[in-house]
């Protein structure tokens, strides 16, 4: 049985695997749809050194369009029910209160929310009914052509600047989640790397300022995995042009995004290519050991 609070007080930083069961995710929509494929890729990602997997049904990238409800809870129950026999800790990513429900019941640990408990208002008191970690992430609503019939043309407007805003932000959507019931030593914060925030000038504040977040005394995952940022990190220093990047490139700098990452305490590193990703989060746990 997974020791809860030692999960989320680990003092080393973790890797969670990414599991997407999706049609259309950005960079693996499709290849795991298969049951059989979906539960060998989890323990594939188990044997690189996955501490966590975390488990998606519903893409979120712009323009995608909503699962429906049974096809996510048959998608994400099928992986639990595989996953946990072998040793699994899992996370699953979903807005759905019922979805998180089922998982639970089956045994997985933790819930991946991306709305931060503003989606569906019951979520957080599903998470409060049962003994798992919470996972809240940053969240301004669906981005722009993606799933809402009215999607916000202003999401990335950060008046007071990026982490002066996604951090004010994000413990406002704590307060919610606690005042549902869910106990703070039960709570990871995220603040959401690509959500509303398509740039450079979004995304690598929130990275260097990851201090701001920890001292909030609220573990920190980051989830920084082939987003689009990345290419244009990599195409503004003369690679090849965003589109013609390969996902072997960005999760080269995925990796090194996720030894800085565990330099600064983050709490995970959410990760596509776990085998990368563990060796410098390795390497980083070990520089902050000696800074």
């Amino acid at each position: 049985m997974t020791d809860l609070q030692a999960l989320h007080d680990a003092t080393h930083t973790m890797v969670m695997g990414v599991l997407n069961i999706t049609e259309d995710s950005f960079s693996d929509g499709g290849l795991w749809l298969d049951p059989a494929k979906a539960a060998q890729h989890g323990r594939d990602m188990m044997a690189a050194g996955a501490d966590i997997i975390d488990i998606g049904a519903e893409s979120t990238r712009p323009g995608a369009k909503r699962v429906s409800e049974a096809d996510e809870l048959a998608r994400i129950t099928g992986a639990v029910k595989t996953l946990i026999p072998a040793g699994a800790v899992l996370s699953i990513d979903t807005t759905r209160a019922s979805v998180a429900a089922a998982a639970l019941s089956e045994g997985a640990q933790i819930i991946n929310d991306v709305s931060g408990g503003t989606l569906d208002a019951e979520l957080p008191h599903v998470v409060a009914d049962h003994d798992c970690l919470y996972v809240v992430q940053h969240w301004r609503g669906w981005l722009v052509g993606s799933k809402g019939a009215n999607p916000d043309q202003d999401t990335s407007v950060y008046e007071h600047g990026v982490l002066t805003d996604v951090h004010d932000e994000l413990m406002r959507q704590v307060d919610g989640v606690l005042a549902a019931g869910v106990k703070p030593e039960r709570i990871i914060i995220d603040p959401g790397l690509g959500f509303s925030k398509p740039g450079i000038e979004h995304n690598l504040p929130l990275l260097t300022g990851l201090e701001t977040f920890r001292a909030t005394g609220y573990p920190v995952l980051i989830g920084q995995s082939r987003k689009r940022f990345i290419s244009a990190m990599l195409t503004g220093a003369g690679t090849a042009g965003a589109d013609g990047l390969t996902m072997a490139q960005r999760d080269d700098v995925t990796a090194a995004l996720s030894a800085l990452s565990a330099e600064h305490g983050a709490w995970a590193v959410r990760v596509h290519d776990v085998a990368k990703s563990r060796a410098a989060v390795i390497a980083g746990n070990t520089w902050r050991e000696y800074a």
